[in-house]
């Protein structure tokens, strides 16, 4: 049985970074995306398990052509900002070649403005919402749309392929500090939703988790400072999420058992919000 092959957008660091490593412990093949840190993204993708090019059958194996062009590992980087649509395109066919394909999908890159709106400026107001809505929303959904079209054209059809993006809690709890972060959020959630019941006839499984706080690079500033035993308080278990406890869902949802939770966005947040 050939190797599945997963696009992870924003996985040189945090959670893409987790995601990514727990689908190539399934057996995935991984293009790593990232928009422009390379260096992090070759680490991330070379820290990677190997896939077996022969054991797998993939493309790439045992002589046959495209072996040369078979990433170390089986897995690979593609770049690209995903607020620019020429650049989804290019990057979702980079992953195609690289791997032979995509049937996986985890929408995971995003950006978090903070943006109060008593203290913000009308200028800053406007830019903090178009760069949140262009990276959040309109990139995940564009990535969508190209990685669509790839499995509804490809040879082999769609079937038994996957669509899933990291959402968020503050979708439902709010983001008063952040209202476009949490505005862009609870859009993606609805996406996911609508996808799931168009795309389901052609055996493409769409679903979303909606995480809580988490500890990574970008909130460790928060967490050890003097919001973090707060921020902690939040969930009866006295912490915040660690990554691979994201990654495990996500890596559960592409799973071939997971197609009946297509429509579903799965609550991530350690009993911190309840609804």
């Amino acid at each position: 049985m050939n190797a599945r092959r997963a696009l992870v957008t924003g996985g040189s660091r945090g959670i893409g970074a987790s995601i990514a490593l727990a689908l190539a412990e399934s057996g995935h093949r991984v293009a790593v995306h990232c928009r422009a840190d390379t260096a992090a993204a070759d680490a991330v993708a070379a820290g990677l398990p190997a896939v077996d090019p022969v054991a797998a059958g993939l493309p790439g194996a045992a002589g046959l052509p495209g072996a040369a062009a078979l990433p170390d590992g089986g897995h690979a980087v593609v770049t690209g900002d995903i607020a620019d649509p020429r650049q989804v395109q290019a990057l979702v066919a980079a992953a195609v070649s690289a791997l032979g394909g995509i049937d996986v999908l985890v929408n995971n890159a995003g950006v978090y403005v903070h943006q109060p709106i008593a203290a913000t400026s009308y200028a800053d107001w406007q830019a903090s919402w178009r760069r949140t809505i262009d990276i959040n929303l309109l990139g995940p959904a564009n990535v969508t749309w190209c990685v669509t079209d790839h499995l509804l054209n490809r040879p082999e059809g769609p079937d038994g392929t996957r669509i899933i993006s990291v959402g968020s809690r503050g979708a439902y709890r709010g983001e008063p500090t952040a209202p476009a972060y949490g505005a862009a959020k609870a859009a993606l959630h609805a996406m996911t939703q609508s996808l799931a019941v168009v795309l389901a006839p052609h055996g493409i499984a769409v679903a979303a988790v909606a995480p809580g706080f988490v500890r990574t690079e970008m909130a460790e500033s928060v967490l050890s400072g003097a919001a973090g035993d707060a921020i902690r308080a939040q969930s009866p278990f006295g912490r915040v999420a660690e990554p691979a406890e994201i990654a495990a869902a996500v890596a559960w949802l592409a799973s071939p058992l997971a197609r009946w939770a297509s429509g579903a966005v799965i609550d991530l947040n350690g009993a911190s919000y309840l609804r």
